[in-house]
């Protein structure tokens, strides 16, 4: 195989302000020391810090189980319980700290303290076994962003039961496929949710699934008023109102330990072709690497106030909302909307009003933002914030430095986090207090997280060179099985052409000279170019480069001449153009490319939009840029998208 070629040469280097470092969890001295004690005693390096971070009600004494490889199990014969490790260990010490800050779509702020909200889980946690939910049930819950939402995921732990979160923006297929899937005997939902001052119906959708079939499994539904929408279609045999079910119940409910390996919860992967493909997580794992990553990555301290923006509906959600600061009893904002309602500067705002210290949010909210008001933020106190993070893909360098300098002004580190839903948390990412940043690299491993770069054949490529990103070994947070299909599991992450023992990621990355990793986009994105192949993000880094650029997203399409083309989508700072404005621009771009990166990287065709297709959550529709692209009549289902107009904008060729 040639190898993946990097054509981002970015120099820039900026190091953690010495006092940041003086205050970190983790500095550098400590950053080598765990990695030396990783590689020296790998099982005994996890197993010290499980023991020494998570509350177990039945100490492991086996920390790794390689025996049925690669369904791997860690300390299998323990027993916990995730919400008693996120909830109980708080109370007896910190009752009134608040645990949630909610700030509603119309701005409404709810405060819940860490007692509040353990008397909450517990009784809806009752109200799940007064519906004869029980350990290992499934349950699929399919909620705004809410505190009701957190309570819902923390119930289920809390019995032993196994949460599938789908998220608020999906269809009623996508819903009835997951129930079918999972085998869901209960369905948590609301009337409706609040986005940008719109009412958007949730219940509905919930009816429409389980009358397509496949969903005998659902014995009820717990509705809960979020709008007070009329004219729900009610079914009184089915259907219960969550005030109804918790009343009079008792505030309090024995968390049931389980075993460390099991299932606390089933996310199914956005954006699947076929049969959803359901990730199963384990509990002491999984919460393992979530206590780790909050203390690591974001050196959360007892007086930060965290703001993860992500939905529970996805991984980041789950991780960094649902447990995560919970189990390091940290303050959190949780924000139900969108960024650009009821202006441009909502995040600005919030930051300002509720002293946010770590903020977490993706680099195309962050591209958004830079558009419609690159010079927002300083017109707002944004003084508050230490740490700046992103997530949910690769960040191009100029979005980071816009970040670090006109969010952060130039005085927070930012970590940029590559990770997965099958990872279940950070893989590799700087720690702010020891690592020196280069913008757009997500830079090294944590400690204990044996990352890679290897060939087609499972062998290491030399630094400097682009290959498969792996993980060598297995890891506490890590993917137990696709549910109910475990060949596919296996096949998908550990193939038999890197000899089944190395977790194959799915993205080409780069290690540089200095050891720091550069993601280069999914290992479908690689484009092959007369022989060249070229990963999509450094291309969409250069164009986005261009002071005229606030967002580029590039695919490949077929082509006689080179094999492949380069087919970029672009959305300005300014106006849509058209016609030969159009054209004189992308000329400029195409150049532009060709300065930047060199003549074999110019995108033979260039396209401009107001907006890229993005789902609800902000992710980019890679697949229908890619059928836009070939010409191709879009088949794939397009319910999920933000803006589906503008799919006929990205169909003219400049």
């Amino acid at each position: 195989m040639s190898t993946i070629e990097s054509v981002l040469n970015e120099t820039r280097l900026f190091e953690p302000p010495a006092s940041f470092q003086a205050q970190a969890h983790l500095r550098r001295d400590d950053y080598f020391r765990l990695v030396a004690e990783s590689n020296k005693d790998y099982g005994g390096y996890w197993g010290r810090l499980a023991r020494d971070l998570l509350i177990w009600h039945k100490p492991f004494t086996q920390t790794l189980d390689e025996s049925n490889a690669p369904f791997y199990k860690w300390f299998a014969d323990g027993t916990l319980n995730a919400s008693y490790n996120c909830l109980d260990r708080h109370v007896t010490t910190i009752p009134n700290r608040t645990a949630i800050i909610f700030e509603a779509d119309d701005g409404t702020v709810t405060r819940v303290s860490y007692q509040q909200l353990y008397e909450r889980v517990c009784q809806f946690a009752n109200g799940l076994r007064k519906l004869g939910i029980r350990k290992g049930d499934r349950v699929l819950v399919y909620l705004p962003m809410s505190i009701e939402a957190v309570v819902a995921m923390q119930a289920c732990a809390r019995i032993g039961a196994i949460h599938s979160v789908v998220f608020g923006g999906f269809s009623a297929k996508s819903v009835n496929e997951r129930i079918a899937d999972a085998g869901a005997r209960l369905v948590i939902t609301a009337d409706g949710q609040w986005r940008g001052g719109k009412q958007i119906a949730l219940k509905p959708a919930v009816d429409e699934a389980l009358a397509m079939g496949g969903c005998a499994s659902v014995e009820a539904v717990v509705v809960y008023r979020r709008t007070g929408a009329s004219g729900l279609a009610w079914n009184d045999k089915l259907d219960i109102w969550w005030h109804d079910l918790v009343t009079g119940l008792p505030h309090d409910c024995p968390a049931e330990p389980v075993e460390a390996e099991h299932p606390l919860f089933i996310l199914y992967t956005s954006g699947s072709t076929g049969k959803p493909k359901g990730v199963q997580h384990s509990t002491g794992g999984y919460l393992l690497g979530a206590v780790t990553s909050m203390k690591w990555t974001f050196d959360v301290k007892d007086s930060d106030v965290f703001w993860c923006t992500a939905d529970v509906g996805w991984v980041t959600g789950h991780t960094y909302v649902a447990y995560g600061p919970l189990a390091c009893g940290a303050t959190q904002v949780m924000f139900e909307g969108v960024p650009t309602y009821p202006s441009a500067s909502r995040f600005w705002e919030m930051i300002q009003r509720h002293k946010v210290t770590i903020f977490y949010t993706a680099p195309t909210a962050i591209r958004s933002l830079i558009k419609l008001g690159a010079d927002l933020p300083k017109q707002f106190d944004l003084s508050s914030l230490r740490l700046l993070g992103s997530v949910g893909e690769p960040i191009n360098p100029e979005a980071w430095m816009w970040y670090y300098t006109h969010v952060g002004g130039s005085r927070c580190p930012v970590v940029d986090t590559w990770w997965q839903t099958e990872t279940g948390s950070h893989m590799i990412a700087p720690m702010p207090g020891a690592t020196s940043l280069k913008p757009g690299s997500c830079t090294f491993p944590l400690p204990g997280i044996q990352a890679a770069i290897v060939d087609e054949t499972g062998h290491d490529v030399e630094w400097g060179k682009g290959g498969f990103l792996v993980i060598k070994k297995p890891w506490p947070a890590m993917i137990r099985t696709i549910w109910g299909d475990p060949d596919r599991f296996r096949k998908s992450y550990y193939p038999d052409d890197l000899g089944g023992r190395l977790y194959l990621a799915g993205d080409g990355a780069n290690r540089d000279l200095d050891g720091y990793f550069w993601i280069m986009g999914r290992i479908d994105d690689v484009l092959n170019v007369s022989g060249h192949r070229l990963g999509t993000m450094e291309i969409e880094s250069a164009l986005v480069a261009n002071p005229h650029v606030a967002e580029a997203a590039v695919v490949g399409r077929p082509d006689d001449m080179t094999g492949e083309a380069v087919c970029a989508f672009v959305v300005l700072k300014q106006a849509r153009p058209e016609g030969a404005q159009a054209e004189k621009i992308a000329r400029e771009l195409r150049d532009w490319v060709a300065k930047e990166i060199g003549p074999i990287a110019k995108p033979k065709d260039i396209r401009f939009g107001e907006n890229l297709p993005k789902t609800r959550s902000g992710k980019i529709m890679r697949r229908l840029l890619r059928s836009i692209a070939k010409d191709e009549d879009i088949t794939q289902d397009t319910s999920t998208l933000e803006n589906p107009a503008i799919l006929d904008q990205l169909k003219q060729v400049n």
